[in-house]
């Protein structure tokens, strides 16, 4: 279930990752290269009427498996940490093991996703298509096996704190809402 609402998302937001890569890439770009998209209304109109509508879903491939790894590994480990907090060290279900297990979570997932990002990235902001492998054999043969983790940091600053607050919140929502229906907390889940 994880994976295909993941796969979904990446679907559904695959235009508007595509346009923030462009908007973001732009400044750096030679001038006579940089669309210079004035909003985000702007550059979806422009990229579908000056480069067709298929330019909305460039990179949707990497960009919905990088969805799926991002949603599966996260609800995989969250739990998989959550269990061995619990079990294991001996902590007590509460705000501490939900923060653990979500920080740690946070940097399965970047993990995960880092190179997938990578590739995400470089296919959305190309001005030209050149195939997965042909792009793939270039990235390696440029920067080495290093590609596969740039930008991990910056990954993760955004990924951590949104990960901890997801599991964080979840984890209170459903405690509400078993105080609000009488149902039991057996810290179980």
């Amino acid at each position: 279930m994880a994976s295909a609402s993941g796969f979904m998302g990446g679907i559904a937001g695959n235009p508007a990752d595509v346009l923030n890569v462009r908007m973001q890439n732009d400044r750096s770009l030679p001038e006579a290269q940089r669309r210079n998209y004035r909003n985000a209304v702007e550059g979806l109109y422009r990229m579908a009427k000056e480069e067709g509508w298929r330019s909305l879903f460039r990179g949707v491939g990497a960009n919905s498996m990088r969805a799926v790894l991002m949603t599966a590994s996260q609800l995989a480990s969250y739990d998989s940490f959550k269990h061995l907090l619990l079990d294991r060290a001996g902590m007590e279900d509460g705000l501490r093991v939900h923060f653990t297990a979500s920080f740690f979570a946070g940097f399965i997932a970047t993990t995960v996703c880092s190179p997938v990002d990578v590739i995400k990235t470089r296919v959305m902001s190309a001005h030209s298509q050149e195939g997965l492998m042909v792009l793939l054999k270039r990235i390696y043969q440029e920067e080495g096996v290093r590609w596969t983790f740039r930008g991990w940091v910056p990954s993760f600053i955004r990924l951590g704190p949104h990960t901890i607050a997801t599991f964080v919140f979840l984890e209170q929502h459903k405690k509400i809402y078993r105080l609000l229906k009488g149902v039991e907390d057996n810290g179980t889940d």
